[in-house]
């Protein structure tokens, strides 16, 4: 039988804190460990819906993982945004035994404008993917539902029932609401063929505005706790691949760039372990594109600050990190591949 120790921040006191020195130094402990489940971009369409059953069935049969966390996208971006399809994905993740913790994707509401996705305004889609998928603000999905703070409890930020963060043995966490289509900005042409980049809907940078100020105060916020808290590592989940491949001024990294620095500056300046998880490409990999200005002149890749991406689309399998407050890296990253969905169509 499974037992869980996702805390909710409220609990304070139940923070692990960081090894010393010495013990951080060894080699990681299994018995110290505990795993959570990454998982994104699926199922995309109904012909995938086969395959994520038996992820989650690979994730509940999981002995260690005690949390599973979705990066967004929850449909294919052909197919339609309707409330049926978004109930129907949401009922299925909670087949999943363990808490369930999922931040919106571009294919769950931005890109919801597409003929071919309903032609939908986004944020109308934003708001009900909100109600369907956080029906209650601060506590989780699956079957073992856990408490989790939301960003809707700082003041001004009320509608950010999305943002979440929450302890998980001895590191803080967090999801960030960061999706691809360029963070929002790609213009939603399919309803308002005026809507582009030179000439952008009022509305569509109003929300694109106000949702980056969120992100940005919520990280500041995780790395806050971290500190305060003296976590051993920092984990930001997110739905977006934020074109760290691109030149800073590649209009396909607007979107991106702000975050990108945010998340860069606090992770030099925390100096320990920090992850970025997210989805969206739906190629899984583990590196370390991160950089920083060195004087006096070029960059230096930032050596704790770790990017994985999650499987998705066709992929359909999922990752474990396990999670070692008294392992120097204490994130320790496994592929799991469901072999059953590797020739099934």
């Amino acid at each position: 039988m499974k037992t869980y120790s996702v805390i909710g921040l409220a609990a304070a006191l139940c923070f692990a804190l960081p090894a010393t020195a010495s013990e951080r130094g060894r080699d990681h402990d299994s018995a110290q460990e505990q795993s959570f489940a990454l998982i994104g971009d699926v199922p995309y369409g109904v012909a995938i819906e086969t395959k994520f059953d038996r992820v989650i069935d690979s994730i509940n049969a999981a002995p260690r993982v005690r949390l599973v966390v979705h990066t967004g996208d929850v449909k294919a971006g052909s197919e339609r945004c309707d409330d049926e399809l978004l109930i129907k994905r949401y009922n299925q993740f909670q087949k999943l035994k363990d808490a369930v913790i999922v931040t919106p994707g571009d294919n769950d509401w931005t890109d919801c404008h597409r003929a071919n996705n309903g032609g939908y305004v986004p944020t109308e889609r934003l708001a009900k993917f909100r109600e369907i998928y956080y029906p209650v603000p601060g506590l989780s999905g699956g079957q073992h539902r856990v408490h989790v703070r939301t960003q809707s409890s700082m003041a001004g930020f009320d509608d950010y029932v999305e943002n979440a963060m929450w302890s998980f043995n001895g590191a803080m966490m967090a999801t960030v609401h960061v999706v691809g289509s360029n963070n929002g900005l790609d213009p939603w042409n399919q309803i308002d063929s005026s809507d582009s980049y030179d000439s952008p809907r009022p509305d569509r940078v109003a929300e694109v505005a106000a949702r980056e100020a969120a992100a940005l105060a919520w990280i500041d916020e995780v790395f806050a706790q971290a500190q305060a808290r003296r976590s051993a590592g920092v984990m930001i989940a997110m739905q977006a691949n934020m074109n760290l491949d691109l030149p800073v001024a590649d209009q396909q990294r607007q979107g991106f760039n702000a975050v990108i620095d945010r998340i860069t500056q606090h992770a030099i300046a925390f100096g320990k372990p920090v992850l970025v998880a997210h989805g969206d490409s739906h190629y899984f990999r583990l590196d370390k594109p991160y950089t920083a200005p060195i004087q006096p002149s070029g960059k230096a890749m930032v050596e704790n600050l770790t990017r994985v991406e999650n499987f998705g689309a066709q992929n359909a399998h999922w990752v474990e990190i396990f999670v070692n407050p008294h392992d120097a890296n204490v994130f320790r990253i496994e592929p799991r591949i469901v072999r059953d969905n590797l020739f099934a169509r």
